[in-house]
């Protein structure tokens, strides 16, 4: 979660599309350049343990662009496959 998190914050969309899951993984993404993430809050976690294959994450990244500072509210799910994690897909709130 914190990679990809990082990964936003400095543009890399080549890391976001190889850490996502090939089952929902879109084809392009696009990464909004005025789009600045400050900060990121793990509220939560289910699983992603050293022995799970599953993974749940409830997080707040706090971000600004030019309307001002907002908020994404997400629970991510990830899998473990062959060692690495990969996002799956998100529930917005």
């Amino acid at each position: 979660m914190r990679s990809r998190y990082t990964a936003f914050t400095v543009g890399d969309a080549g890391y976001l599309q190889r850490s996502w899951h090939p089952t929902t993984r879109p084809v392009r993404l696009h990464i909004d350049p005025d789009l600045r993430w400050l900060h990121l809050d793990i509220l939560a976690k289910e699983g992603g343990g050293p022995f799970d294959t599953e993974g749940v994450v409830e997080f707040e990244a706090i971000h600004r662009d030019a309307s001002g500072r907002g908020v994404l509210h997400e629970r991510s799910r990830f899998v473990r496959e062959d060692g690495c994690w990969f996002y799956v897909d998100g529930e917005v709130s």
